[in-house]
């Protein structure tokens, strides 16, 4: 591996670890800034929704500019516009600022992540991309394994704001890596972008994610409908889609993608249930619960290398696995006893939707061509942000709605009714994802099986 190619793998490292350190470290220090900023049960779940929704509904677009304009370009943008809004979130008074910095931060973790996995495929070998994405991304675990610790440790002795200046050296030095990083584009992309796409497919999102939070209001489903469908019109019309819906007959590709958004959504519980149980349930402090977090933490780092290895003609058969085994831990999470139940049960379950959330990013870059990395990675990271956007959007977290005796606003997540379907419905998804990936893996299987016999049946005649 080249020069251009080991600062295309730094940058995407330590921009990967300014998202990963920003969910670990804060999600332990949310139960604190809640309390500081006097924001309601209900209001804290978009501090993280607001920020899944802003990059799940911009990274298809920010992949096709990475594609268009240069992926070394949207990468630094990306990263500096991320630690400008990192600013902005460490300076919040109040909580709608910090959910509308949160916003911004997320617009730039849009441009960060497609360009980066894309720009990392494109300077690698024909080959090398897969292991070269999976080191930087296992590099980037160090902030997931010391996140929940940093977190902790800071909003107890600092402040949760600290949280936030941490991403400012991180995302200066990720900018500054990708500028030594060789310029890669789609040389086939015609030089033109398709807004009515991109603005339909955005409002499709909001109209959804408003539908899903008041099923009642029928309005918003028809507009995510009637959006949903002209943006399917405008792709098919356009002479530079957005996203070349042929994408969406790679199987693997969709399967890839549909499993990892399961396994995201599925971590976005984890990671936001289990340090408020521990805190607000069991009555751990901040501190504790970070570094009781630490396993699980770890668990999950390891995930990025294990899915490097996987061979792409293996990667379903692997990601429905551990869907299965992730199915299998939150379901005991959900309902066993006590914090050690719930900490050896979120570690286990933690290894494997890391190995899953790998596979989704790694698996995805190696059935797709190449020129088209760009595009195919933003629509994939779309996908798995979105999901976990809406999930925490409509759920709360399976805490916002919950509180305690007195109407203190404390959570009885863990022991009430929150936990259950905070946990257990992920664990639902999950099972229910293995079951159709296998299905993919075997339908084809058989048919071919039985082409085969029926073959060799007229062939003996």
């Amino acid at each position: 591996m080249g020069r251009p190619a080991r600062w295309a793998q730094a940058a995407l490292a330590i921009g990967a670890c300014c998202v990963q350190l920003d969910a670990f470290a804060l999600n332990p220090a949310l139960p604190v800034a809640r309390d500081e900023l006097h924001g309601s049960a209900a209001a804290t779940p978009w501090i993280v929704s607001g920020y899944l929704l802003a990059a799940g509904s911009l990274m298809p677009v920010a992949g096709r500019l990475g594609d268009l304009h240069g992926r070394r370009r949207m990468l630094t943008l990306g990263t500096a516009l991320f630690g400008i809004a990192a600013v902005l979130c460490a300076l919040a008074p109040s909580l709608p600022l910090l959910v509308a910095a949160r916003v911004l931060q997320g617009a730039g973790g849009a441009l960060l992540m497609p360009a980066g996995l894309a720009l990392l495929t494109h300077a690698c070998p024909p080959g090398h991309g897969r292991r070269a994405t999976g080191r930087a991304l296992g590099l980037a675990g160090l902030a997931t394994v010391s996140g929940p610790f940093i977190g902790g440790v800071l909003a107890r002795s600092v402040s949760w704001r600290a949280v936030f200046w941490l991403a400012v050296p991180l995302a200066l030095a990720a900018a500054l890596c990708a500028r030594r990083a060789a310029e890669s584009r789609d040389p086939q992309a015609r030089q033109r972008f398709d807004t009515a796409g991109a603005a339909a497919a955005t409002g499709a999102l909001v109209c959804l994610v408003r539908w899903l939070a008041h099923p009642a209001a029928w309005g918003w489903a028809m507009g995510a409908a009637a959006l949903g469908a002209l943006f399917v019109r405008a792709e098919r019309r356009s002479p530079a889609p957005l996203v070349d819906l042929a994408l969406f007959r790679n199987r693997p590709y969709v399967a890839l993608t549909a499993g990892g958004a399961v396994a995201n959504s599925a971590t976005v519980a984890l990671l936001y249930v289990v340090p408020w149980v521990l805190q607000r349930d069991q009555g751990w402090s901040v501190r504790d619960a970070g570094v009781a977090f630490l396993a699980p933490a770890v668990a999950l780092a390891v995930g990025g290398p294990a899915a490097g290895r996987v061979r792409p003609a293996a990667a379903v058969p692997v990601m429905a696995g551990c869907l299965a085994l992730a199915a299998a831990a939150l379901g005991w999470a959900a309902y066993g006893a006590g914090a050690p139940a719930l900490l050896m049960a979120s570690t286990g379950g933690a290894g494997a939707l890391g190995v899953a959330g790998g596979l989704a990013l790694t698996g995805t870059q190696a059935v797709v061509r190449r020129e088209r990395a760009g595009e195919a990675s933003g629509v994939t990271k779309a996908a798995l942000t979105a999901t976990a956007g809406i999930w925490l959007a409509v759920t709360g977290g399976g805490t916002g709605g919950v509180t305690g005796a007195g109407g203190t606003g404390v959570s009885s997540v863990g022991t009430g009714s929150g936990a259950r379907p905070a946990l257990a419905l992920p664990a639902a998804a999950c099972l229910a994802g293995a079951a159709v990936l296998v299905l993919m893996v075997l339908v084809p299987r058989v048919r071919e099986h039985l082409r085969r016999r029926a073959d060799g049946g007229r062939g003996s005649t």
